[in-house]
């Protein structure tokens, strides 16, 4: 068995703020790290997390987004990363400790991935018209089957009718909700703020976009004006929904790890997605989208795709 390596002291701002870069809820970037002499350990933060999220799924799904960008810093280092997930039933809030030992180089595909981390953002504007790069939909469901998830896509107009009615007749009612409209305010920023969480204003669009293919998304602007103008745009090209066997915190934990990773394949090509999150924050809307679909398993992220021809990446809070 390989001796873990020490961490290198000098890189510790590099590797949390690679980490850092992934998607989270609102933008609410809910970790926390402990660099120990031979690991780093990460937390979920519970004061970021959402009042709509009580068992945590949203809080660690992107806690597993950072887990794997974590990774990927590690694995441009040289080092090959070990995760032990979930590994104390007594601390809940540990999710994971990532050792380094010696590894191979690393490999094209890893390159092109970091390359993409600071131009990958969730896209909520008009995305360009025309295909995706031939064989990156199956290579995005390689990423998530190498994650321990599933990118189902979702092929048929029938399909397709079911989920966005479902999500157009849940979504309003979510929105009208006092609770969840504060934290929307909360976790939503003017475009001059310094800020360095939340969603900035040039993130999230006005009115509420209603396109022909486009899956209904959170309304950030509640009436406030602030977000952007929207122009029409193209179709996505494709939607799927990332799912789980099961439905328990390691799952989530895998699933923010998949959709990083595929996240960022996508985006190295220029491809970005829209991320559907609010409809599946409830365990009976998340058993009716897998009823619906006839999916194998449990849907934890619900995207569309596209080719975007500009990049706008929201601000992080800074390792320290």
């Amino acid at each position: 068995m390989s001796i873990p390596l020490p961490i290198p002291a000098g890189e510790v701002g590099y590797l949390l703020s690679t980490a850092a870069r992934a998607p989270s809820v609102h933008n609410t970037q809910p970790w926390r790290f402990r660099v120990n002499p031979c690991d780093i350990e990460l937390f979920a933060d519970p004061t970021r997390k959402l009042h709509r999220d009580p068992l945590g799924r949203e809080m660690l799904l992107s806690c597993g987004a950072a887990l794997f960008g974590l990774r990927l810093a590690i694995r441009s280092l040289g080092y090959q990363p070990v995760v032990t997930l979930l590994p104390r039933l007594d601390q809940l809030r540990l999710l994971a400790r990532v050792a380094m030992i010696a590894g191979p180089p690393m490999t094209a595909q890893e390159r092109e991935m970091l390359n993409a981390i600071p131009h990958r953002y969730t896209h909520r504007g008009a995305f360009s018209p025309g295909p995706l790069p031939p064989g990156l939909l199956i290579r995005m469901q390689h990423d998530a089957l190498a994650e321990g998830a599933t990118l189902a896509l979702v092929q048929s107009a029938i399909e397709y009718e079911r989920l966005a009615s479902l999500l157009s007749a849940t979504g309003p009612k979510q929105d009208r909700d006092p609770a969840a409209r504060a934290y929307v305010v909360r976790w939503s920023r003017a475009a001059a703020s310094s800020v360095r969480d939340g969603v900035p204003a040039q993130a999230f669009p006005a009115q509420v976009v209603s396109e022909p293919g486009r899956l209904r998304q959170r309304d950030f602007d509640l009436g406030r004006g602030i977000g952007f103008d929207v122009t029409p745009g193209a179709a996505p090209a494709a939607t799927a929904v990332l799912i789980t066997l099961g439905d328990r915190r390691a799952d989530w934990l895998r699933t923010g790890q998949a959709l990083q990773r595929l996240l960022l394949h996508a985006a190295s090509k220029w491809v970005f997605a829209s991320l559907y999150t609010q409809p599946l924050e409830s365990a009976e809307i998340r058993r009716m989208v897998k009823e619906r679909l006839g999916l194998p398993g449990w849907p934890q992220v619900i995207l569309q795709c596209g080719p975007v021809g500009s990049t706008h990446p929201t601000s992080r809070r800074s390792p320290a």
